[in-house]
């Protein structure tokens, strides 16, 4: 493909078997960099549930490199709009590698996404963000990105 990010490529994923354990290995990375000394077993679960064709995968690569080697990489689904019962597009995973950050990447792909969703007909896309992340909560703003729902939990594990 050709240079989509000046420096960068942007390249559609296939969710073969080493795109699988790339998208665990992004996965984990964006996890272990929000918890520190945590282990995510439940991380492979979830790509090998929901990895199809119908929740494609983009990677991105520097432009001068030519062995297979992703900087970034973006994951996306549906969901279902809970106010309007509307399918929706669903940012599932997005991840830059640190040395690859504050250079239009993640803005990139995340404007990528809303001209695939608003291709099939979406007329909203969604993400979940964790409210520790305060780069990607930044991004998102400047994108545009609104609040619309929290989710909220709390542990009884010891309650009373």
């Amino acid at each position: 493909m050709t240079e989509w990010v000046e420096g960068y490529r942007l390249d559609r994923g296939s969710g073969g078997t080493k795109e699988r354990d790339r998208l665990l290995n992004f996965m984990h990375r964006t996890y272990a960099e929000l918890f520190p000394g945590g282990e995510f077993p439940y991380l492979e679960h979830a790509v090998h549930r929901f990895l199809s064709p119908e929740t494609p995968l983009w990677w991105v690569q520097k432009s001068n490199e030519a062995q297979w080697n992703p900087v970034a990489g973006l994951w996306l689904g549906s969901a279902i709009d809970q106010g309007t019962g509307d399918r929706q597009a669903h940012i599932l995973l997005l991840y830059v590698m640190p040395d690859h950050r504050r250079k239009g990447v993640g803005a990139a792909l995340v404007r990528y996404a809303e001209t695939w969703a608003k291709s099939r007909g979406d007329r909203q896309i969604g993400l979940q963000v964790f409210e520790t992340n305060l780069p990607a909560l930044g991004l998102y703003r400047a994108l545009g990105y609104e609040t619309q729902s929290r989710w909220m939990t709390k542990s009884i594990e010891n309650a009373e």
